[in-house]
């Protein structure tokens, strides 16, 4: 997840906790199942991070935003999950629906207040080479 930093602020100033943020994502990810019932992403192999953008400029620089009252103070993030090939279209769709009810669950106050968007993509990855290297898979494959 990419995300401009003026969102790095109490949510009282216009601000998201980044952190729960990527913790209420991740929860939503383990809770997507797929036709068999079965978790779509593993336990061990679930992360979500998110950056602020070092530099960013967004539309017309807040013009618009001020004269509607809304202020100039723009937001945006981008929000990228990328799945292993193999999955259903189906599960695909299962992945936004969830990450995007996620997204505007935590976002609703924001777009009643402030100019900001928010994009959410699922891909599915076409790897020409892919290791995993983990120690963390281990501690959720217990059989």
């Amino acid at each position: 997840m990419l995300y401009t930093p003026n969102l790095d602020k109490p949510a009282a100033d216009g601000g998201i906790d980044m952190s729960a943020l990527c913790r209420a994502l991740c929860d939503a990810m383990l809770s997507v199942r797929d036709e068999q019932d079965r978790q779509v992403f593993p336990t061990g192999g679930t992360r979500v991070l998110a950056y602020p953008a070092a530099h960013f400029a967004i539309a017309d620089g807040g013009a618009a935003g001020e004269a509607a009252g809304l202020g100039s103070d723009y937001a945006f993030v981008y929000m990228n999950v990328r799945m292993a090939k193999g999955r259903s279209a189906l599960v695909h769709q299962r992945v936004g629906e969830t990450l995007n009810a996620c997204v505007r669950q935590w976002f609703g106050p924001q777009f009643e207040r402030r100019p900001i968007g928010v994009t959410v993509q699922v891909d599915e990855g076409h790897e020409v080479f892919d290791a995993k290297n983990s120690s963390l898979h281990p501690l959720f494959n217990k059989t």
